[in-house]
C-alpha cells in the first residue's frame, strides 16, 4: 500500500475526497496544539474487499510514544485505531488501485515546546518508512 499524510488545521473526508483547511504546516505552538490529519491510502487491487487494520500513533523525535493523562489521571499513548475496507466498483479496470481517505481532527493537545513529533501509520501490523508526517513545536517565549 501507499499512504500520504498531511498535517492541516482541519480536514474532512467526503465521498472519497479530502477537504483540507490550512494544510501543509510542520511547526506549531507553543502551547496546546490543535490539528487535522488528512490521509490517503492507495489500496492495491488484490487487497480490495478485505478489512484492514489501521493505527496512527503520535511519537516523539526519539520514537517514544507520546503519553497524555486521561481523566482518571493515568497517562495513555496518543493513538487512533480503525478498520477500513474498499470495494471494487463495477467496470473498474483490473489492476487499478483504489483510494481510501480519512480525516482526523484533534483537539488542543498540551505538547512540550521545542520538540519534534511524528504521526506514524501502521496498516495490518506493518509500518513503512514513508508512512509518517512530522512536526515541531516552537520554543516557549521567555
Amino acid at each position: 500500500m501507499k499512504a500520504t499524510l498531511l498535517l492541516c488545521d482541519a480536514a474532512q473526508a467526503v465521498q472519497g475526497k479530502l477537504f483540507v483547511l490550512g494544510g501543509g504546516w510542520s511547526i506549531a505552538g507553543p502551547g496546546p496544539v490543535t490539528m487535522g490529519l488528512a490521509m490517503k491510502i492507495e489500496v492495491p487491487w488484490d487487497q480490495a474487499n478485505q478489512v484492514h487494520d489501521l493505527r496512527l500513533t503520535l511519537v516523539t523525535g526519539d520514537g517514544e510514544p507520546v503519553l497524555l493523562p486521561e481523566p482518571d489521571g493515568e497517562p495513555r499513548p496518543v493513538d487512533v485505531a480503525a478498520k477500513f475496507e474498499v470495494g471494487r466498483p463495477p467496470g473498474l479496470r483490473p489492476g487499478t488501485p483504489l483510494d481510501y481517505v480519512m480525516a482526523l481532527n484533534i483537539a488542543a493537545m498540551p505538547l512540550p515546546p521545542n520538540q519534534r513529533f511524528e504521526w506514524r501509520l501502521e496498516i495490518d501490523g506493518r509500518q513503512d518508512e514513508d508512512w509518517y508526517v512530522g512536526f515541531s513545536t516552537r520554543e516557549a517565549p521567555a
